[in-house]
């Protein structure tokens, strides 16, 4: 298993595609979510990728503050699905949440969570925020996390 944290202008084309089919293959097929994945934010966002044997199998974003929230984001959070139970979700979690801190500093970070994932991001620190929301059709939870 290879982590590469990049920004988004030092991507190769073929890693661009790669990442852009997983979130495509499981955020709007999988999901049955049609909205527009290019947000306009991957620009200005880190892209951190879990390959394995040239596949790509783990992607996040990292925001910096002030792009969609104040605090520095992390999002896009995807595991392909044959690689699902076997712990990759969380472990993407912990490296991306430590190549934040890396980045921004001990500072909270915030996320827009898919609301059955709750659990999951309450047991890595994060606490919800507010009410449920529909986002994109898809029930969500604004989450973050203290300062470590």
């Amino acid at each position: 298993m290879k982590w590469v944290l990049k920004k988004f202008g030092e991507l190769t084309l073929d890693e661009l595609y790669s990442i852009l089919e997983l979130r495509s293959k499981v955020f709007i097929v999988e999901q049955n979510c049609i909205y527009n994945d290019p947000d306009g934010k991957d620009q200005v966002a880190w892209h951190l990728i879990g390959m394995e044997e040239d596949q790509l199998i783990a992607y996040s974003r990292i925001l910096p503050p002030g792009v969609v929230y104040t605090d520095p984001a992390i999002g896009r959070v995807v595991t392909s699905p044959v690689k699902r139970k076997s712990g990759l979700g969380r472990e993407l979690m912990n490296r991306s949440i430590k190549h934040c801190q890396e980045l921004f500093g001990k500072t909270s970070i915030t996320l827009s969570a898919q609301a059955y994932l709750k659990k999951f991001y309450e047991s890595l620190g994060f606490s919800a925020i507010g009410d449920e929301y529909l986002d994109d059709g898809i029930p969500h939870i604004k989450m973050t996390s203290k300062p470590s």
